[in-house]
């Protein structure tokens, strides 16, 4: 029965992260030069690898003590557990790029609302404001383009050449719990509206009967109620702070969807 090749333990773990180790990029590309080339020296290995002869000796020697390389008919070789580690590794590699370039988008141009009238070529800034991404006249932001054609103040306009981020700083979630025992408190109102007055304008949101009830009986600004938490996570992200008033006794249940991935940053204050 022919003998399997046997991958080493120290097989790289997934992709990049391995690469972060001191000399694993190194050793990929010293193996794949032995593969490829099979050299009766080191020089050109050396040379390829921008390596001196010693160190290019010495990344042979630690292979080859890992049983990975190895001198046969005067050629530096790859084993076949080499061969096999070498293809593991740039297999994981390979996963690992073509991952994580799926979750970069490469944004070549995009819409935006123009903060004042805009010339066709015009050079512009990118910036949020209240979550709606904006134009404004000048390079003096950390991303900038060029409108693509002429907008009045106000109108939405096409923005290309992109280059630069534009900086979101995430927006806060601040949870009102209201005990139950104060809904018939009549200093429950006029302390809401004065949370409400502090926070400023942003996202209002309040997930059952009692908190939306409330919330309409104090002020005439719309409220969200439906799916609260994806709402105020979502404006999170694109910098807008959110208020969501609830029952003290389904603060927890509200929590626990904001728990995850990448939570939005969240203060809760108990009135009362």
């Amino acid at each position: 029965m022919p003998a399997r090749a046997r991958i080493p333990r120290t097989t790289p773990g997934p992709g990049l992260a391995e690469l972060r180790r001191r000399g694993a990029i190194t050793e990929l590309l010293f193996l794949y030069a032995c593969t490829n080339d099979e050299p009766t020296q080191l020089r050109p290995i050396a040379d390829e690898l921008a390596l001196t002869v010693q160190a290019a000796s010495y990344v042979f020697r630690a292979l080859q003590a890992r049983g990975l390389a190895e001198v046969a008919q005067g050629r530096y070789r790859p084993t076949v557990a080499g061969v096999a580690w070498l293809h593991d590794a740039l297999g994981k590699l390979r996963e690992d790029v073509d991952e994580r370039l799926t979750r970069l988008n490469i944004v070549r141009s995009c819409r935006a609302l123009a903060s004042a009238d805009l010339e066709a070529g015009a050079t512009v800034s990118l910036e949020l404001r209240d979550g709606l991404l904006n134009a404004v006249p000048g390079r003096g932001g950390a991303s900038r383009g060029r409108a693509r054609a002429a907008a009045r103040s106000g109108e939405i306009v096409e923005v290309d050449r992109l280059e630069g981020i534009v900086p979101i700083v995430r927006g806060t979630v601040r949870i009102l719990a209201v005990p139950a025992r104060r809904l018939r408190d009549r200093s429950l109102s006029p302390e809401l509206r004065r949370a409400l007055r502090e926070a400023g304008p942003t996202l209002l949101a309040a997930p059952g009967l009692e908190a939306v009830h409330l919330l309409q009986r104090i002020t005439a600004r719309p409220v969200v109620r439906f799916a609260v938490a994806a709402a105020c996570r979502e404006a999170s992200h694109v910098g807008v702070d959110s208020v969501a008033v609830v029952l003290d006794e389904e603060l927890p249940h509200l929590l626990e969807q904001f728990e995850g991935r990448d939570p939005p940053p969240i203060v809760v204050t108990t009135l009362g």
